[in-house]
This record gives structure tokens, sequence and C-alpha cells, in this order.
């Protein structure tokens, strides 16, 4: 009876909340972290660096290369700002950026769609 109320609870808040990654769902495809980044982008107009990494459920040291790549190939654009002695690093997305989103994530997504995952395969 207590597994069913747990797996029903998960299965509630993934239902509420897609985008995030539970302690059971350890792993989330680079097109749906690529998304959550533009999405999260639009959304706010402008974020930190920091703010967008905790926003998107992702850690900085893993998911570096994935900023990269997005702003090498114009999807995000990133600037250094200066607040005294620190450099605050912001980022924010760029109509190529969305675009993409719109013309492949979301297809992508329509064929592709997350899925809960209860058995861990």
């Amino acid at each position: 009876m207590e597994k069913l109320i747990l797996l029903e609870y998960s299965l509630y808040t993934e239902h509420i909340q897609p985008n995030l990654v539970s302690s059971s769902q350890s792993h989330r495809d680079r097109i749906y972290i690529i998304r959550d980044i533009i999405m999260k982008l639009v959304e706010y107009g402008q974020l930190n660096q920091t703010a967008l990494v905790s926003f998107c459920g992702l850690n900085l040291k893993k998911h570096r290369s994935i900023f990269d790549k997005m702003e090498l190939n114009g999807l995000i654009i990133r600037t250094e700002k200066s607040l005294g002695k620190r450099t605050v690093t912001v980022y924010s997305a760029t109509q190529k950026g969305l675009e993409f989103c719109r013309t492949i994530i979301e297809p992508y997504e329509s064929l592709f769609p997350r899925s809960i995952d209860i058995n861990g395969s």
C-alpha cells in the first residue's frame, strides 16, 4: 500500500512539473535540456548563470558543454557584466534559438513525448 501511495505521488508530481527531473529519473535527453534552457530564457528574458542552471535543474560542471555549444550555434547569447569586483554571466535566448525550438524540438517532442518511466528502463 505504501509503495502504491509513493508511486501515485511520484506520478502526480511528474505530471504537474514535467520539466523537473525527479530522483527516480536521473537522465534527461540533451534535446529536452536544450528546450528547457531556451524556454526559461524566453520566459524570463534573461537570466544569470546561477539562476538559469537552478531553474533548469542542471549541474554547471556536467552541462557547461551544452551551454557552450548552444552559444557557438547562436541559440543563446552569453554576456559578461562587471559588478564591482565580480563578473556576472547573463544568458538570453536568440531568435534563432526560438525558431530552433519551434521547428525542430517541438515536432520532435510531439513524436517522442517525455514519458514517465515507472520501471526505470
